[in-house]
């Protein structure tokens, strides 16, 4: 890589105006019946998604469980040199959610950036600074740390009292803090918790968040429009994964205009 993954992640808002990452989690079952019948299935398909979406994608972020657990690992690798080839502005977010000691982190790092050549990766805090350093040491690339999820039983561990403030919030400090040494960390933030997202921001003002939970999951865009975006209008990757894939069933036009009404509804907000 010749530039820094920030520089790269700027250039991304900058260039396609949008703050939206398309997430790629591909379910066999819901491919569109004359792409399954393909040699690569899950790869046509995503290749119909990013054909479909590449001028309004700021990111995207192939799920990493969707392609393992089908022995479509390279289905992945050739996705993301597609994404490359189709949308090279867009950041790839390896949504793997690693977690684990430094040197085995480090191997999930070679993983992520030099065989899958991904530009950033999720990344599990529990280990504390052993487990995320390994991915942020090299200022080309990136990690995006867990730290308020969207998902319904997130506040059991994240709401923890830290010191008199929930555990999410240490996360976020800390992060900023210690953890990111070439400007080139971000956070999990869902957009189903506005309230924590805007208290996150006001602890960092500055990293950026991978925001999701709307569309299926019912996040509330207008608040996390107004409690998360940076002074510059940016500081965010709005994700949507089902809600785009799958509109229409999977089909092109269908999943051009999901991701359009996600692009406009976006910038309506970004504009007030």
């Amino acid at each position: 890589m010749d530039s820094t993954f920030r520089d790269r992640l700027t250039r991304a808002w900058r260039d396609t105006g949008s703050l939206v990452c398309v997430g790629l989690d591909p379910a066999p079952k819901r491919i569109p019946a004359e792409l399954r019948r393909e040699r690569e299935p899950i790869l046509a398909f995503n290749r119909r998604v990013v054909d479909a979406t590449a001028h309004v994608a700021a990111a995207y972020k192939p799920q990493f469980a969707h392609f393992a657990a089908v022995g479509a690992e390279g289905e992945l690798a050739a996705t993301i040199a597609y994404i490359r080839q189709r949308a090279p502005g867009a950041v790839v977010i390896l949504d793997a959610k690693r977690g684990d000691i430094g040197s085995t982190a480090e191997m999930y790092a070679r993983e992520a950036f030099d065989r899958y050549q991904a530009d950033c990766v999720t990344v599990n805090p529990y280990l504390g600074g052993d487990g995320i350093l390994p991915f942020v040491n090299r200022a080309a690339f990136g990690a995006v740390v867990l730290c308020r999820t969207s998902n319904a039983s997130a506040g059991q561990l994240q709401d923890v009292d830290v010191d008199g403030e929930p555990l999410y919030l240490a996360v976020a400090r800390r992060a900023a803090a210690e953890w990111n040494p070439h400007d080139n960390l971000l956070l999990v933030v869902g957009a189903t918790y506005p309230e924590e997202l805007r208290s996150i921001r006001a602890a960092v003002p500055t990293v950026p968040f991978l925001v999701p939970g709307i569309g299926e999951q019912g996040g509330d865009l207008a608040a996390v429009l107004a409690g998360g975006v940076t002074r510059d209008g940016n500081g965010l990757l709005i994700s949507s994964s089902r809600g785009i894939i799958y509109a229409g069933g999977g089909e092109a036009g269908a999943i051009r205009a999901a991701a359009e009404a996600l692009h406009r509804q976006i910038n309506a907000f970004r504009r007030h």
